[in-house]
């Protein structure tokens, strides 16, 4: 079976692009991991499928993790989603705006294009987070210590083999727990290479992150922030559901910012500063948060699966 693609980045969080407009392609776990084999095949953080709308958008986004899993929503990935849209011809470009669907529901978007009529910066209406344990879903045994609940957001302290961590958990539609580090020197030596200075860009994410991922308080799994406040916004590192670590992540962005905002770290627009650049989040009418960023087109080809 031979594919025509489109690789698509936002601050380098990658992603395969397929239109299946008929939504009679199905890929097994074995050729999603092919394709998003750094590799031996094309290399990304997941693959979407462009297919048709099933409610009001222009189009659904069918978002697979490169471990070949659903996810329900991907706050990078629905920026590519609608440069795809824009850039190739189904939607019209000069609206300024567009609406898609997603596993999460729908999705608004308004977008600026460049001088070459392409989408350059896009800002999403992610919606209202999500704080109900069962929904997000959180399910701690009696032996996690819930530390508490602060503005409706659940704090809860997991142990681990690097000591106990307070994670703050939120869904953006898909499941997230975001740690906010204040004390590095504190921190276990095992969570940082011999002699390295510890700190947020040192710390051993791919052992902790992989820990937290699949810890039993998550059940359908979840993805883990670690953060820490800076003088200009927050520096996030992120370890994704079904990839491991990301550049980037736009629903932990978001994620970290709720967090942030009602344990009282921040207030109104905050700049996160991810490993792939930059991501502005801010609220606007109460519960809906606004992330904006950039969304670019890698290259284009075809495949043979």
């Amino acid at each position: 079976m031979e594919l025509e693609f489109a690789k698509l980045e936002g601050l380098g969080n990658d992603f395969v692009f397929i239109e299946d407009m008929d939504a009679a392609l199905e890929l097994s776990d074995a050729q999603v991991k092919a394709l998003c084999d750094r590799h031996f095949g094309i290399g990304a953080d997941g693959v979407i499928l462009v297919r048709p709308p099933k409610g009001a958008g222009v189009a659904y986004m069918h978002y697979i993790n490169a471990d070949g899993t659903l996810a329900q929503m991907c706050g990078n990935g629905v920026r590519c989603f609608a440069k795809y849209l824009v850039d190739h011809g189904l939607a019209q470009s000069g609206d300024g705006a567009l609406t898609v669907d997603t596993m999460a529901g729908e999705r608004r978007i308004a977008y600026q294009l460049d001088d070459s009529g392409k989408l350059a910066l896009a800002t999403v209406d992610m919606g209202a987070p999500i704080l109900e344990p069962e929904r997000i879903p959180l399910s701690p045994s009696s032996s996690d210590r819930c530390a508490q609940q602060k503005n409706g957001l659940n704090l809860i302290i997991l142990d681990s083999p690097w000591g106990a961590f307070m994670f703050a958990c939120v869904s953006m539609g898909n499941p997230h727990a975001v740690c906010f580090i204040e004390n590095w020197e504190g921190q276990s030596d095992d969570l940082f290479p011999a002699d390295a200075e510890k700190s947020l860009d040192t710390m051993r994410l791919d052992d902790i992150g992989a820990f937290f991922e699949s810890h039993p308080a998550f059940p359908e799994k979840s993805n883990i922030e670690f953060a820490c406040i800076e003088e200009d916004g927050i520096s996030m590192r992120v370890f994704e559901r079904g990839c491991g670590e990301t550049l980037a992540c736009g629903t932990g962005a978001c994620a970290t910012f709720v967090a942030a905002s009602l344990t009282g770290r921040v207030q109104g627009e905050t700049i996160i500063h991810l490993l792939g650049g930059d991501l502005t989040i801010d609220e606007d009418e109460p519960g809906h948060i606004l992330m904006t960023g950039p969304a670019e087109q890698s290259f284009t080809g075809s495949v043979t699966l």
